[in-house]
């Protein structure tokens, strides 16, 4: 009897476990457009593309955050665009919504971390062929800047020269108290489909409120996550966190004092993995800054720091940002 009810138990979970969503049905070469990225897998992605008037300084390829699409790169309302603002500094700017999110297929389910990171891999090689002797720079924002760690420390990395990693998401189990990953897993195993929105847990994640409310207005903008999600998404973090400190190439890590998404401890540890006598690793705090640094009231002085580190990883930010950035997070940690 026992035996039964343990194999019943086990069948409701299993009928309940996470969802992944569905790869595609074709096996193609990934290619891209004006206005997609054909994936691996044959999916379709949309793609946005800022191109410089000037002398080519080098191709960046933006990622962006969780729930989030490659709108978030472009003018948004008070602030001036990634894209735009390197597009003017002499960088092809391409941003893409990643499987599961804006206008992409299945949207609204998470597409599997392997995946997730394989897209970014793939695009990221051909856009090397496409501008070959050209440099080729990454920026991911949140789960953005997750995905390009796990890339980027993976055994066979895409060719990038240099990455900027915006308040990545490194919000590992190892630094969550016990509660949140017994809920977590719970969740996930029993009511995958369960959306909670996050309503009244008073986080706020810029200081651009109109952008906010922009984003709140737009109904490629995820606001109600599935559990599912969620707990993918952490084990994409797990990753990052575990592996931050392998990324192999110059990298700048862009950290707000009022970040209230992903926490100053998890930052912290993996900071002190990241975070090396390697002048090629760097650190800038910015004191106004919140979790969406490049939306932020402030974002145009981070965008001049990303576009100088890329332009020259070993020269002081403009900002000065980089001055004594560790020691002022820990105090402020406090």
């Amino acid at each position: 009897m026992r035996a039964a009810l343990t194999a019943f138990a086990l069948a409701i979970l299993a009928a309940c476990a996470p969802q992944v969503a569905p790869i595609g049905s074709l096996t193609t070469s990934p290619s891209i457009t004006e206005a997609a990225f054909k994936t691996a897998d044959g999916l379709s992605l949309p793609v946005r593309v800022w191109r410089p008037e000037t002398e080519l300084a080098g191709v960046v390829l933006a990622v962006h955050g969780f729930n989030d699409y490659s709108k978030s790169f472009d003018v948004v309302p008070d602030a001036p665009g990634v894209g735009p603002v390197l597009a003017a500094k002499g960088f092809a700017v391409y941003a893409y919504d990643q499987r599961g999110f804006g206008a992409s297929p299945h949207a609204g389910l998470w597409p599997g971390e392997d995946q997730i990171v394989t897209d970014f891999s793939d695009f990221a090689r051909v856009l090397d062929r496409t501008y070959p002797d050209v440099p080729l720079y990454a920026i991911g924002v949140s789960m953005g800047g997750a995905v390009i760690i796990a890339a980027m420390t993976a055994d066979d990395p895409p060719p990038i020269d240099a990455a900027v990693l915006v308040a990545p998401a490194v919000w590992s189990r190892s630094t969550m108290p016990i509660s949140y990953r017994v809920a977590l897993w719970l969740g996930a195993h029993t009511m995958p489909k369960a959306r909670p929105s996050g309503r009244g847990l008073g986080r706020r994640a810029s200081d651009n409120i109109e952008m906010l409310r922009d984003a709140a207005r737009d109904p490629l903008f995820i606001k109600e996550t599935r559990i599912d999600s969620v707990y993918g998404l952490t084990n994409l973090m797990d990753r990052a966190q575990s592996r931050i400190g392998n990324i192999p190439v110059p990298t700048l890590y862009v950290y707000g004092a009022n970040d209230e998404i992903i926490p100053k401890d998890a930052t912290v540890k993996a900071l002190e993995r990241f975070l090396t006598n390697d002048a090629d690793r760097r650190l800038g705090y910015y004191d106004s800054g919140w979790h969406m640094m490049l939306r932020d009231l402030e974002a145009e002085t981070v965008l001049v720091d990303v576009a100088s580190f890329l332009h020259n990883p070993t020269q002081p930010l403009p900002s000065g940002a980089d001055k004594d950035a560790l020691a002022r997070l820990k105090t402020a940690e406090k």
